[in-house]
Parts: structure tokens; C-alpha cells; sequence
């Protein structure tokens, strides 16, 4: 026992931690619920501007290709009468 008492009197008391604290880079903004849907609603308003432009280009393509080939057919029935031209 009194040499565990000589142990703690001669014991050095422990050394200082110096820690460096460094400049931290800027907290970033809180992403909120709103954030989140804003950027989800706009997303898909991208997709679907994208997808109505492809509908109307592939549609337009149809027509042009329906009216260039019924002005090019001869009528097959001989009482027959184009309406538009």
C-alpha cells in the first residue's frame, strides 16, 4: 500500500494537449422541405415541357407525312372528290 503512495507523489502530472484550430469553411444552408419539393416540382416541369415539345414535333411529323402522301395518291374511287387540298 505505501509503495502504491510513493507511486502517485512521484507521478508527473501530465502534459498539456495544445490542439491548432484552423480557419473552418463556411456552414452550409439548411435544406428544408420546401427546397426539396421546389426542386422536384421543377424538375418535372423540365421533363414535361420536354415531353409535350417531343409530342408535338412527332405529331406535327405525322400530319406533314399523312396530308404530303394524300396529295401525291391518285383517288381510288372514281366519284371521288377531295374536299381539301
Amino acid at each position: 500500500m505505501i509503495c502504491d503512495l510513493r507511486f502517485v507523489i512521484f507521478q508527473q502530472p501530465p502534459q498539456p494537449i495544445v490542439v491548432d484550430v484552423i480557419k473552418q469553411p463556411p456552414i452550409t444552408p439548411e435544406i428544408g422541405m420546401a427546397d426539396v419539393v421546389l426542386a422536384a416540382v421543377g424538375l418535372t416541369g423540365v421533363i414535361m415541357l420536354a415531353a409535350a415539345l417531343a409530342g408535338l414535333i412527332v405529331g406535327g411529323i405525322f400530319i406533314w407525312r399523312h396530308k404530303r402522301r394524300d396529295l401525291i395518291a391518285p383517288p381510288t374511287d372514281p366519284g371521288h372528290a377531295r374536299l381539301r387540298g
